[in-house]
């Protein structure tokens, strides 16, 4: 399964983390949790939707306002690895305490939400930064495609192994099955990952020193014109692509009856277009540079969500779910690409880092707007889904005019012209 020069248990553990919240992702938020919410815990109409869009909306609120403080914290206070397993263990408690939720629980049913997705997502930040540490520079974009891959494969395990309590009814159990395998998977990880490093600040101190750091690059970056137009852009596209992500399960369960079987379907359907897209679209994001990819991807969307509008029947949904699907990963790969030509060099890390709190605050307009739209007339998420396109037409707009983004094959070889002897 893993080639020879990652044959090392940190390695293997740091890929396995990827597989334990990947069946989370898979089954959670993406597709069992958020339409037996909206429809069963909420109830089925605009008032499950504008529910569960608060959830969505509060997760990553709290994600975006916590992550500089504690990033600092993790890197110079020496908590990297400590808090990946705290926040690891508020998501599986969280996840696990959902079988508890019944109907008209709504506000418990939203904690437990909110406490699952914020552990994941708040894991996260932590689990990316030790890449650097497991390998060399040239064996990260291999190690990070690694991961990537595993974590396919964790969404297929955890389809797989809710697939027959969901088709029973016995959607309590397969909460808690999911925080079993988000557990079980995790642990290599908690035992293998490099130890966390001496501290070099208190924790506050740290904390204080990040949000200073956050605060220095947002300042720069309203400086630089190219980089602020991507990340508005990126913003404005990266937030329609989550509220799509976040309501489509709840679209297809109340729009078009979809059983929650059909769902689990949809969503495998979407992870092998996923990696279809992503692998078609590798090569021109160099040849024809990201700029030209993402503004292609963007286009898709625009037509996918059109096409949502008018879906009427479950194969529509299926064939528009795989379109989707090629531009998610592509628009995803892309965007970062993007991001890295136009980061200073030797400051990568923080602008990523600014590059990561932009993603998570978009994610929190869209879902809010999304859900108040659908309450607001009754239930209408055919309606509700057409303020998405508003998101995506202005990140298209302000991205066509960034000036970078270009072929990178094209600047590298310019850049061999330059030093090369006339």
């Amino acid at each position: 399964m893993f080639p020879a020069w990652a044959r090392r248990r940190d390695v293997i553990g740091w890929c396995l983390y990827d597989l334990a919240n990947s069946v989370y992702a898979a089954v959670i938020p993406a597709t069992i949790w958020s339409a037996y919410y909206a429809d069963s815990i909420v109830g089925a109409g605009g008032e499950g939707a504008r529910w569960w869009g608060r959830a969505v909306s509060l997760t990553m609120v709290l994600v975006a306002v916590t992550s500089p403080f504690l990033g600092a914290v993790a890197d110079r206070a020496g908590w990297r690895k400590r808090l990946l397993v705290i926040y690891t263990l508020a998501s599986i408690a969280g996840t696990a305490l959902l079988a508890t939720v019944a109907p008209g629980m709504i506000i418990y049913g939203l904690l437990m939400s909110v406490l699952a997705g914020v552990g994941f997502e708040g894991a996260m930040v932590f689990y990316n930064s030790f890449l650097p540490d497991l390998v060399g520079p040239d064996k990260q974009g291999r190690l990070s495609g690694m991961g990537f891959a595993v974590g396919y494969a964790g969404s297929f395990v955890g389809l797989l192994a809710a697939l027959p309590l969901v088709k029973a009814g016995r959607y309590s159990e397969a909460f808690v099955l999911v925080a079993v395998l988000f557990l079980l998977f995790s642990l290599p990880a908690f035992l293998w990952l490099p130890r966390d490093r001496m501290a070099v600040h208190s924790v506050w101190r740290a904390g204080a020193e990040g949000w200073q750091g956050t605060v220095r690059t947002a300042r720069e970056i309203m400086r630089t014109p190219d980089l602020r137009r991507f990340l508005i852009s990126f913003f404005l596209y990266d937030d329609a692509v989550n509220t799509v992500i976040a309501f489509s399960s709840i679209f297809a369960r109340e729009v078009l009856g979809f059983a929650m079987i059909d769902l689990l379907l949809v969503y495998l359907c979407v992870q092998l277009s996923a990696l279809v897209g992503a692998s078609l679209w590798a090569k021109p994001a160099d040849t024809r540079g990201p700029k030209f990819v993402v503004m292609c991807t963007l286009i898709q969307w625009i037509i996918v969500v059109g096409l949502i509008h008018f879906v009427h029947t479950r194969t529509q949904f299926f064939i528009i779910a795989a379109l989707a699907g090629t531009g998610l990963g592509a628009v995803q790969s892309a965007s970062r690409a993007f991001m890295a030509t136009l980061i200073p060099k030797g400051r990568e890390g923080e602008f990523f880092g600014f590059y990561s709190l932009c993603g998570k605050g978009a994610a929190v307009l869209g879902p809010l707007v999304f859900g108040e739209i659908a309450a607001m007339t009754g239930g209408n998420l055919r309606l509700a889904v057409l303020s998405v396109l508003f998101f995506f037409i202005g990140g298209t707009v302000i991205l066509s005019t960034v000036r970078a983004g270009g072929p990178t094959v094209a600047s590298v070889a310019r850049r061999h012209e330059v030093g090369s002897p006339s």
